[in-house]
């Protein structure tokens, strides 16, 4: 898969950041999207700086999801109906990774699910229709993505296209991670939640928690 184009929308935040160095550093054509591809391309530039051989680019956001082949939208709540509807006539047949969760502060540490009952659900009720819609990323902390060390937590993947889940967990295993494939969109409400308990979490013990699954046999 590493021949694919992978736009990473809202690529200037710290998850968008780490998809997009992680996804660079296994071999995939990268792009980073903004609103602004002034501030893409300088992100893009940031990211290269590092390891100027990830060749990533920087585009404003429709741009970036006309040129890939799959696209990972990585914008906060408030931003996400309205990235979607902007890039939904680049998205026809490609898979769509949404990472977005519903949260409201100051009580972003309580599950506050949308009445749609998740960010997914949004998701695929917006652009579902065109795109090949997939949840995941929701519980692993953007520190341990930007890192360059390993990660050590799992990536649960929701959607109601089985195939395309099935890619997007090669995708995450490309990248040196373990995805998961946890059922249909609908499963997206208890996986968003989880969001809300691992921030709790983190404030509690002052880390960077993600989750794991146990007894899986090596059959991840």
């Amino acid at each position: 898969m590493t021949g694919q184009k992978i736009a990473v929308l809202g690529g200037t935040g710290d998850l968008g950041y780490g998809l997009a160095k992680r996804w660079a550093d296994a071999g995939f054509d990268v792009i980073v999207g903004s609103r602004k591809a002034e501030k893409a391309e300088t992100i893009a530039a940031e990211i290269n700086a590092e390891k100027p051989s990830r060749g990533i680019r920087g585009l404003q956001n429709s741009d970036a999801a006309r040129e890939a082949d799959v696209v990972a939208v990585t914008v906060p709540f408030e931003h996400q109906q309205g990235t979607l509807a902007d890039i939904k006539s680049e998205v026809a047949g490609k898979i769509v990774i949404d990472t977005t969760v519903c949260l409201k502060p100051p009580k972003v540490g309580t599950v506050q699910l949308p009445p749609e009952g998740s960010a997914g659900i949004i998701a695929e009720e917006t652009i579902g229709d065109v795109a090949r819609v997939v949840s995941a990323f929701q519980n692993v902390p953007a520190t341990e993505l930007r890192s360059d060390g390993p990660i050590t937590c799992h990536v649960l993947v929701t959607g109601n296209d089985k195939e395309a889940r099935a890619e997007v967990v090669e995708l995450i295993g490309a990248m040196g991670a373990t995805g998961i494939s946890a059922g249909p969109m609908a499963n997206s409400i208890a996986v968003e939640g989880l969001t809300s308990v691992l921030i709790t979490i983190n404030r509690q013990f002052k880390t960077h928690a993600g989750i794991q699954i146990t007894n899986l046999d090596g059959h991840a």
